[in-house]
């Protein structure tokens, strides 16, 4: 019987074919690839994703931004804030909605209490409900003032019983979407829900 000699640098596998073990420099070389790879991904694909955070870019380019979900709804500044004597104020607000999400921004009104209002997304559509809720009711009663599809909205409104008033966007497209809301009048600000 023949004895097969098998040179060191030769690994002998399962299946009958030989293959020389990776030298140190190549598995370095591997590694390292690896690395910057995982980092490419992690900075490129992951935190946009999941965390929001896109310090190049790329996670907007892709659309990757919207699956964060990271609660751009409180993404909210006033930017212009006034109160008169009179009891009449003046605000102006940037609220961004996310891509296949919602959110409310409420005003207290007593009854009687009226108030003008203009926003607008500048970037596209979105669906909204303007109503109110009564204060006091347990029962999930709202009323709807107006329900529709636009980019802009304006008008005035006088509230005919005391509670939450306000307005309910939901973004369908798959960017967020930035509203910007003026209001002027009597009421108290309750803001995001």
């Amino acid at each position: 019987m023949t004895k097969k000699i098998v040179p060191e640098h030769v690994v002998d596998t399962q299946d009958g074919h030989e293959q020389a073990p990776q030298s140190t420099v190549t598995l370095l070389k591997a590694c390292a690839f690896a690395i910057v790879l995982a980092l490419i991904v992690l900075v490129g694909a992951i935190l946009p994703a999941e965390y929001g955070i896109d310090p190049t870019g790329i996670g907007k380019a892709a659309g990757l931004l919207p699956l964060a979900n990271v609660s751009e709804s409180t993404n909210a500044e006033v930017s212009v804030s006034k109160e008169e004597g009179t009891g009449l104020k003046e605000d102006r607000i940037d609220i961004t909605v996310p891509a296949g999400d919602g959110l409310e921004y409420k005003l207290y009104m007593a009854k009687g209490e009226t108030m003008r209002y203009a926003w607008s997304s500048g970037e596209g559509e979105l669906f909204f409900d303007f109503h109110g809720e009564p204060e006091g009711d347990t029962s999930g009663y709202f009323e709807s003032y107006t329900v529709s599809t636009a980019d802009k909205v304006s008008g005035s409104f006088t509230a005919s019983f005391n509670g939450s008033h306000g307005w309910y966007w939901e973004n369908n497209s798959y960017a967020p979407l930035t509203i910007t809301l003026k209001t002027e009048g009597q009421y108290k600000t309750i803001g995001l829900k």
